[in-house]
C-alpha cells in the first residue's frame, strides 16, 4: 500500500471518485457536489487558509485507490486547547483495518510535524454545520451538509484509539403532527409581548441580516468551549451559495426594541435533488435542478442553526421563532419534515427544547479526539455549556 499526497488533477479526481467504490451499493448515500469539496481545499475559496493550513492524501493498493484522508489546522481553534489540536476529515476507506490505520497514521504524522499534539475527527476545515462527526446511528439519507459513512467506520476510530469528544444528536419533526399545546401557548404569549418583533430574512437586505446574525452568534455562542467569533465573510459566502435553493421566509430573526436577540435558520434539503446528480453540477444538472425545485422535490428542511442571546434565553423566544415558521409551513404543505441537526451533548438546553417540541430521534454522530502521546490513556470530553448562561451574563455585568 502506498500513500500519495493530492497535488494534481489526477489525484484530486481519485480523491473525489473513491466514494463511487465505498457507496456503490448504498442507496441512502448522497454524493456531495465535487465543487463543494474542492472549495474546502482551495485557499482562494476557503478563508480558513488565512489562519490555517490543510492537505489531503489517497491510499493506493494494486493501482487502485482504496482510501483517502485530509488533515488540517485551524489556528484560531487549535491553540486554545490544552493540547494543540488539529483535525482530520473527509476520511473514506474500504473495510480494512490496516488501510484505515495507515490513513490515520498519515494524518497524525502530518499534524505532529506541524506541532499539533492531538487531532479531532472526522471534522471539516470550516464551520461545523458541514461534514462533521462519524455517523454511528440512523443510516438514512443525510440532510444537506450532514456527514454520512458506512457503519464500520466506528470500529476504525475506536480500535485505533480515538475516544468520544462529544456526541451529536439529530432529531426529526414530523410536520403532520401538531406541536405540544404548551409549546404554542408560550409562543402565543411571546409574539404578543410588547417590545418584541420578528422578521424573516430578505435577500435584498442580506447585509443587514448578516450583521444581525453576527451580533446574535457572538453573544449566544461565547459560552461554548474554545469559542471564536464567527467570520462574517464565511457567513456571507454561505448565504450566497444557498441562494439558488433558499426560502427567505423560513429564516427568522427575533428583535427586542429593534435589537437582534435570536435567529432560526432553515434551508430546504437540497440533498433530495442532489442525490440524482452524482456530485456534478454541469449545465444539464443546473437545468434539472430548476425543474426539480419547481416540482417541489424538496419536501423537508434542515434547521441549520438556532440561537438566542443569553439575556433572553428561557424567555420563550425560540417558541416565538417557531410560531412564525409555522405560518410559512402551513402555506407550503409540500414540506413534510424538519431535520434538527445537530445538537451536541455539551448543549443540554437545546436538547430539552427539542424534546419540548415533540422531536423524535433521527441520527447520532460522534466527534472523536485522539491524543498522540497519551501514556496515561487520558480521555477528554467537551465542556458543557452552562445551563443558565442568562444568570452568568447578569453576574458578568455586576462584576
Amino acid at each position: 500500500m502506498k500513500i500519495v499526497e493530492v497535488s494534481d488533477k489526477l489525484t484530486k479526481k481519485q480523491f473525489l471518485d473513491l466514494v463511487e467504490v465505498i457507496y456503490k451499493d448504498d442507496d441512502a448515500y448522497v454524493r456531495p457536489l465535487d465543487s463543494m469539496i474542492e472549495e474546502v481545499f482551495s485557499p482562494s475559496e476557503n478563508s480558513y487558509f488565512n489562519h490555517g493550513k490543510a492537505t489531503r492524501f489517497i491510499l493506493i493498493k494494486d493501482d487502485k485507490v482504496i482510501g483517502r484522508i485530509a488533515a488540517f489546522i485551524n489556528h484560531k481553534k487549535a491553540d486554545g486547547f490544552e493540547q494543540p489540536t488539529g483535525g482530520m476529515g473527509f476520511f473514506e476507506c474500504i473495510d480494512d483495518n490496516e488501510a484505515a490505520f495507515m490513513l490515520f497514521d498519515t494524518a497524525r504524522d502530518w499534524l505532529k510535524k506541524n506541532k499539533m499534539q492531538a487531532m479531532d475527527g472526522p471534522i471539516n476545515f470550516g464551520e461545523n454545520d458541514n461534514f462533521w462527526g462519524c455517523l454511528v446511528e440512523g443510516f438514512s439519507q443525510p440532510g444537506f451538509g450532514m456527514q454520512y459513512n458506512p457503519p464500520y467506520y466506528k470500529k476504525f476510530f475506536e480500535e485505533y484509539g480515538f475516544t468520544t469528544y462529544f456526541e451529536q444528536i439529530t432529531n426529526h419533526l414530523d410536520l403532520s403532527v401538531p406541536f405540544p399545546e404548551r409549546f404554542w401557548k408560550i409562543a402565543g404569549w411571546v409574539v404578543k409581548k410588547e417590545g418584541f418583533s420578528f422578521k424573516h430574512f430578505k435577500i435584498n437586505e442580506a447585509d443587514k441580516f448578516i450583521d444581525d446574525f453576527e451580533t446574535i452568534y457572538n453573544d449566544a455562542w461565547r459560552f461554548h468551549e474554545n469559542f471564536t467569533p464567527i467570520d462574517k465573510k464565511v457567513l456571507k459566502a454561505t448565504m450566497m451559495k444557498a441562494k439558488p435553493f433558499m426560502m427567505e421566509d423560513i429564516i427568522w430573526y427575533a428583535y427586542h426594541e429593534g435589537k437582534p436577540i435570536g435567529f432560526l435558520v432553515l434551508f430546504p434539503d437540497v440533498n433530495q435533488i442532489l442525490k440524482h446528480f452524482n456530485g456534478k453540477m454541469n449545465l444539464l444538472n443546473k437545468l434539472r435542478f430548476v425543474w426539480m425545485k419547481r416540482k417541489r422535490y424538496m419536501t423537508r428542511a434542515r434547521v441549520v442553526i438556532l440561537g438566542v442571546v443569553p439575556k433572553f434565553q428561557r424567555s420563550g423566544i425560540e417558541s416565538g421563532l417557531f410560531w412564525h415558521l409555522k405560518g410559512v409551513v402551513d402555506k407550503n404543505p409540500h414540506l413534510k419534515e424538519l431535520e434538527l441537526s445537530w445538537v451536541g451533548d455539551f448543549n443540554p438546553k437545546m436538547r430539552v427544547l427539542q424534546e419540548s417540541m415533540g422531536a423524535a430521534f433521527g441520527k447520532k454522530h460522534i466527534t472523536y479526539r485522539y491524543i498522540f502521546d497519551n501514556k496515561n490513556n487520558e480521555k477528554v470530553r467537551a465542556a458543557s455549556i452552562p445551563v443558565d448562561t442568562k444568570y452568568n451574563t447578569t453576574i458578568e455585568k455586576e462584576l
